[in-house]
């Protein structure tokens, strides 16, 4: 049985949370939120534990943004106490070096699945948007 995936699109680049949002509308039952920065994606968060509701299934997560970027965002909600493990897809157009760095560190420090994918987003396979311990 199929179950609408709670998914949260934090990017300030308006064509890739159309192309995302596009291609998440077409192939998966979805309930979608987008945020222009990790500050508004983080206040929703809080706002989500505050009301004893589940974190998002997955996050499709831009490092470069303005005001709260992807890596404060993620240094945030890693601290967050839940047992569910969301599905983080680091998003980038970047080629530094350190933030292939950055995501290895971020990846052995959390319990939350993280992927890195580069900037633009075409195609999502099923592990893209879901723990891989969990049934859709």
């Amino acid at each position: 049985m199929n179950e609408t995936l709670n998914i949260f699109i934090v990017d300030d680049d308006p064509i890739t949370t159309f192309g995302l949002k596009k291609i998440l509308n077409r192939d998966v039952d979805c309930q979608l939120h987008s945020f222009k920065n990790g500050e508004t994606a983080f206040a929703k968060v809080e706002q989500l534990q505050f009301a004893k509701e589940p974190l998002p299934d997955c996050i499709f997560l831009d490092i470069n943004m303005p005001v709260m970027d992807g890596w404060e965002f993620l240094e945030q909600y890693i601290k967050i106490p839940s047992e569910k493990r969301t599905v983080v897809n680091i998003l980038t157009s970047s080629i530094d070096p350190a933030d292939s760095d950055r995501f290895q560190y971020f990846k052995a420090k959390t319990k939350h699945i993280l992927n890195f994918m580069s900037k633009p987003i075409l195609k999502l396979k099923y592990e893209d948007l879901v723990n891989e311990h969990r049934m859709i």
